[in-house]
């Protein structure tokens, strides 16, 4: 199936330089907003109490908030489940020496709170505010296991992009590699920038978006890598610029192809799955935009930039025929 004539002769790098431009500064903007914003870590990395509780009809949100601001509560986030009767509350590990005070102020001793009484104040403070809720489900997350996942997720990025690099390299030529990997840098930190710009709260399923974009990049990447390979190999007389863009556009239509049916199912889990998924489907959906772009106009000015030329993708043979029966 083709959308575009992959005979087409688009020069792709001729606008090398404008795109570029663009992704540099792009780049620049989103190490700005990480080290001005930084990222929004969730409960699963600063670790806290989430509770989940179920009304008989749909409240707001914003009377839930409400309530838990009258109780005490701050810096929390609380999110719509479903239809509207369930939410859930992710309180900060504030929250549970909050509760101890308390206790402390009424006369009692301060001592350790466990999820479930955290999820007892919460259900006390709503309740005050006229709205009676069931508690489905509480868990606390421990601040060091937070600090645990947030290594363990920066480890697993950087491996993935390492192991990938080596791949690439391996697969065709070093240049590809070290394109390869900058496309990879480039898609990943527009991807992270993108989350702390709309200040999304960075949790496991964010986390998992960002290592599937990572996945799905290399994939477009090395695509159009093999075929710049193989008619660098076949057409000889054509120079390396029109080698490259003679492969962009053999590859657009299974590119763009790609790309679109991949955004129609993320679109999908966007707007029906729910609050659970929103983040991962909003993390993959503009990573597989950016991955897409970046395939075209990034790192292959990059690839042409380095001077890869055909002498270096052409195969070396052993021209005596003795010397090649030789081990």
């Amino acid at each position: 199936m083709e959308i575009f004539n992959p005979n087409a002769n688009i020069p792709f790098m001729r606008w090398r330089k404008l795109s570029m431009t663009v992704s540099c500064v792009l780049m620049a903007l989103a190490v700005v907003l990480l080290i001005s914003r930084g990222l929004n870590f969730a409960l699963d990395f600063t670790g806290g109490t989430l509770v989940e509780a179920r009304f008989a009809q749909p409240v707001p949100t914003a009377d839930v908030r409400a309530a838990l601001e009258k109780g005490g509560f701050s810096e929390f986030t609380v999110q719509s489940i479903g239809s509207g009767e369930e939410v859930a509350m992710r309180l900060p590990p504030e929250a549970a020496d909050m509760i101890a005070q308390k206790q402390a102020e009424e006369g009692g001793e301060p001592v350790e709170v466990e999820a479930n009484a955290t999820a007892e104040h919460v259900k006390s403070a709503l309740a005050a505010a006229g709205l009676q809720a069931t508690i489905k489900r509480s868990e606390f997350v421990g601040p060091q296991v937070g600090k645990e996942l947030a290594e363990d997720g920066v480890v697993a990025v950087v491996f993935v992009i390492i192991t990938i690099m080596i791949y690439v390299a391996l697969r065709f030529e070093w240049r590809f590699g070290v394109s390869a990997i900058a496309g990879e840098v480039h898609d990943t930190l527009l991807t992270v920038g993108f989350i702390a710009a709309v200040g999304m709260d960075f949790d496991l399923t964010v986390l998992a978006g960002v290592l599937t974009v990572v996945g799905y990049s290399i994939n477009d990447k090395v695509v159009v890598f093999d075929r710049v390979r193989e008619i660098f190999r076949s057409a000889r007389k054509l120079s390396a610029e029109d080698s490259i863009n003679k492969a962009i556009n053999n590859t657009l239509s299974r590119t763009l192809i790609t790309g679109v049916t991949t955004i129609m199912a993320l679109s999908t889990l966007y707007f029906l799955g729910g609050p659970v998924l929103e983040g991962f489907a909003a993390t993959v959906l503009f990573g597989v935009i950016v991955g897409t772009l970046s395939s075209i106009f990034f790192c292959n000015p990059i690839l042409l930039w380095m001077g890869v030329s055909k002498q270096d993708l052409i195969k070396v043979t052993k021209d005596d025929p003795e010397l090649a029966l030789r081990p």
